[in-house]
C-alpha cells in the first residue's frame, strides 16, 4: 500500500539547521513532490515543491534557506532547512503525487508529518 514516512522533526534553535527526510513507498509512479507546513491558527503553507524535472519552487518566506531534493534509488525526498527561525515552527507534511502500485488514478498522498520547533 501507499506510504509517506517522514522523520527528522526535532526541537532547534533559531539560526540552526535541520533536515527532514520523507521515504515513500507503493507506488507505480510518482511525478511530483512537495513538503506543506501547518502551525495552529495559521493556514497551511507549502514551503516546497519538486517535479520530476527537478525543477524547484519555493514559498517566499523560506526561499533562500530551504532545499527540496530528492533520491530516486533511494524513493526519498529531502527538504533541507537552513537558519531557520521561530516562524518556521510548525508540522512538516510530505506530500507526493503518484499512481499506487495497487491500481488507481494519479492523485496526491499525505504522510503523517513530523514536528519542527524552533526556540528564539
Amino acid at each position: 500500500q501507499v506510504q509517506l514516512v517522514e522523520s527528522g522533526g526535532t526541537s532547534v534553535q533559531a539560526g540552526d539547521s535541520l533536515q527532514l527526510s520523507c521515504v515513500f513507498s507503493g507506488f507505480a509512479a510518482t511525478v511530483t513532490w512537495a513538503w506543506y507546513r501547518q502551525t495552529p491558527g495559521r493556514e497551511r503553507e507549502r514551503v516546497a515543491f519538486l517535479t520530476r524535472a527537478d525543477t524547484m519552487s519555493y514559498a517566499e518566506s523560506v526561499k533562500g534557506r530551504f532545499t527540496i531534493s530528492r533520491d530516486a534509488y533511494a524513493d526519498t525526498v529531502y527538504l533541507q532547512m537552513n537558519s531557520l527561525k521561530p516562524e518556521d515552527s510548525g508540522v512538516y507534511f510530505c506530500v507526493t503525487k503518484g499512481r499506487p502500485l495497487s491500481g488507481g488514478i494519479l492523485k496526491e498522498y499525505w504522510g503523517q508529518g513530523t514536528r519542527v520547533t524552533v526556540s528564539p
